[in-house]
């Protein structure tokens, strides 16, 4: 209890560890809630679930409610799964994929994501997951960051045509990004192109929490 009250005055970091992928991981508690952090950036709770409840929301919560399939590929602490199941009341199946099964650990440990019976998680590189799954997704969300870092193949031709295929009728993907360069504008506008001969409908939204740009991608019917 001292600790949650003492967080609203400054932060109170309660677990720290290295990592291969995102250099340095946190969890700290700030104004009464857990958050989890790499070195320079939100991975998971505060802006960040912020920024995907917003990506959510515009999909819309009774819509998301009805979905039987769900794929998340970057669970990092599991902030959009909580928001999924907690808030939005999500009953159908979520499948995560994480490559850092240490990560996935501390996530069990500080926000109870093994707690969430219709979640199971796959240790996986994203990249090779959705070269080689075959189940049909109603909604696929892609939030992968290396620290402040995005890998070069989420915005790749090959990666959008493997997640396209795995997307029910109808079937939406949730892209989050950050712009906080021209070189990464550019890249966000390029990637659009990926999608140019595809019946797809794109929606994007920009300066979320300053530098996030997420995308909203949906089949026509």
């Amino acid at each position: 209890m001292l600790k949650k009250l003492l967080s609203y005055i400054f932060p109170i970091r309660l677990y720290q560890a290295t990592s291969e992928t995102s250099k340095t991981i946190e969890v700290t508690m700030y104004n009464g809630e857990l958050v989890l952090d790499s070195e320079n950036t939100n991975y998971s709770y505060g802006s960040l679930q912020r920024v995907l409840r917003f990506g959510l929301k515009q999909i819309g919560f009774d819509t998301i409610r009805k979905m039987q399939n769900i794929l998340v590929l970057g669970v990092a602490g599991g902030s959009v799964i909580k928001t999924l199941v907690d808030e939005i009341g999500c009953q159908g199946k979520i499948t995560g994929v994480e490559i850092d099964e240490n990560i996935i650990k501390i996530a069990n440990t500080y926000f109870n994501l093994d707690k969430i019976s219709n979640l199971e998680i796959v240790i996986d590189n994203a990249q090779q997951f959705v070269k080689s799954e075959t189940q049909k997704y109603d909604l696929i969300i892609v939030d992968i960051f290396q620290d402040k870092e995005m890998p070069s193949f989420l915005f790749q031709k090959e990666f959008s045509d493997d997640l396209v295929t795995l997307l029910n009728d109808e079937g939406m993907i949730l892209f989050n990004t950050m712009t906080t360069d021209k070189k990464e504008i550019e890249r966000n506008e390029k990637y659009k192109l990926n999608y140019l001969h595809k019946k797809i409908d794109i929606i994007e939204y920009s300066g979320l929490e300053g530098s996030n740009h997420i995308f909203i991608l949906k089949q026509k019917s």
